[in-house]
């Protein structure tokens, strides 16, 4: 259906703006194409350099995205305000397996950790990294074979690849994503005018020749997932992380960054990349073990990139809440906290297998070594979301989280109840097959 929505402006700034009023209000919907440049121009009486250069500045936002042949279109989850009004609702009676969140109810409870603390105020010259959480980040992180001389905290996992982009790369430069990805990652690079560079992932992660075509290219940092990778749950093999160690090593201006966002709740080993190249960056969230509302992430690297992160996050936010980093501190020490959390994982581990295994009794091959989602390839992923919406089950459509990969859907098994398997399988297989010689199970 075409999109009726009269833009408007007499300059580049102007245009743009019209363009971004019109992803707000919901008048330019995702995937709604821009008008030719140059009939464009000759509609609002500008050059059509002036339209170029706005439909250039959008992209660099994120905003929109460059469709070949098809023109300029409204990017997936274009990088303007208001984009949550634009996210479908998940309606009454229908099981949410598409937000990618924890599953609350397994969540250690936080009454009685901010009953246990009383931190003293802070004054702005003594807020920071309590010293106390950096030495009980480091003493975590060596158990798995990291070294953190340095330690930051961030607002989460994102914030922390925000700053490490930020401070390291340049509107126009390169980077390496996973590919099918995280979606705030891909919107994030986006955002900030960074060209992007799909690298391919199979269960072991980031594979050796996406990443070598990917240095290739020229990028000047890869963003790399170690394990519960989102979408497909990947996670890095002792085999595959030695190999790209090697291969890494070979490139010492590109900054790694990895993001270990699931960190204590995950249930397979870690096989990290830190400390592969001079310029690199761990990060560790607490949101899907100890709960999204703590906003914190541990980040770990060598000096001069934490160096340049710590001196910009004083010029901004200045620190994360102390009172935030007593509350980790507290759930890290806690006895009970920590069963909450092994409890949790066994929980997620054992409602991922079951899927892969219900799906593959199906002839429907999922992916999913770890973390909290399912990945399933699908002929047709609006077809597939939509069979299942009707029928009670919200999943997430893969598009937001691809680039080149094929077609797929993620599937969120937090959002599981015992006994709901079976019927969901049943209800994917249906939706995933064409309707003329369906097959039966």
């Amino acid at each position: 259906m075409p999109v009726h929505y009269q833009l408007s402006g007499d300059s580049a700034v102007s245009i743009a703006a019209s363009v971004e009023a019109g992803i707000r209000t919901g008048a330019l919907p995702v995937g709604a194409p821009l008008p030719p440049i140059r009939g464009l121009a000759a509609e609002l009486g500008v050059s059509p350099a002036t339209v170029s250069s706005a439909y250039a500045a959008l992209r660099q936002r994120g905003v929109v995205e460059t469709a070949g042949r098809n023109g300029t279109r409204v990017r997936d989850r274009p990088a303007v305000g208001g984009r949550a009004a634009q996210m479908l609702p998940v309606p009454e009676n229908v099981v949410d397996l598409s937000s990618g969140a924890p599953d609350l109810d397994l969540l250690p409870p936080l009454g009685p950790v901010l009953a246990r603390i009383a931190p003293k105020p802070v004054s702005y010259r003594d807020a920071g990294v309590l010293p106390e959480l950096a030495a009980a980040a480091r003493d975590r992180l060596a158990r798995d074979g990291i070294t953190a001389e340095e330690v930051l905290v961030t607002s989460g996992a994102l914030d922390a690849i925000e700053r490490l982009l930020g401070a390291g790369l340049s509107p126009g430069d390169a980077v390496g994503v996973e590919d099918p990805g995280w979606a705030n990652t891909l919107d994030l690079a986006a955002s900030m005018g960074l060209r992007i560079v799909p690298v391919p992932v199979d269960e072991a992660g980031p594979t050796l020749d996406g990443v070598a075509a990917a240095l290739a290219a020229g990028v000047r940092a890869l963003v790399v997932t170690s394990r519960a990778h989102n979408p497909t749950g990947a996670a890095l093999t002792p085999e595959r992380s030695a190999a790209l160690r090697v291969l890494l090593a070979a490139h010492a201006d590109v900054l790694v960054i990895e993001d270990d966002h699931c960190g204590d709740l995950d249930d397979v080993p870690l096989h990290a990349l830190a400390g592969v190249t001079p310029a690199w960056s761990y990060i560790r969230s607490v949101s899907k073990a100890y709960g999204p509302d703590l906003r914190l992430a541990v980040v770990a690297g060598d000096a001069a990139t934490l160096g340049r992160v710590s001196g910009r996050l004083r010029l901004g936010a200045g620190w994360v809440s102390t009172v935030l980093q007593h509350a980790v501190l507290e759930l890290w020490g806690s006895d009970s906290a920590a069963v909450a959390v092994r409890e949790a994982s066994a929980v997620y581990r054992a409602r991922r297998l079951s899927l892969l295994a219900a799906l593959s009794d199906r002839d429907l091959r999922g992916y999913g070594r770890s973390g909290i989602n399912v990945w399933l390839p699908v002929p047709d992923e609006t077809t597939a979301v939509a069979r299942l919406r009707d029928e009670g089950w919200a999943v997430a459509a893969g598009a937001a989280y691809r680039q080149v990969s094929p077609p797929a859907i993620r599937i969120t098994i937090s959002g599981l109840a015992d006994g709901q398997i079976e019927p969901l399988a049943d209800a994917i297989l249906t939706a995933v097959t064409p309707t003329s010689g369906r097959r039966s199970v």
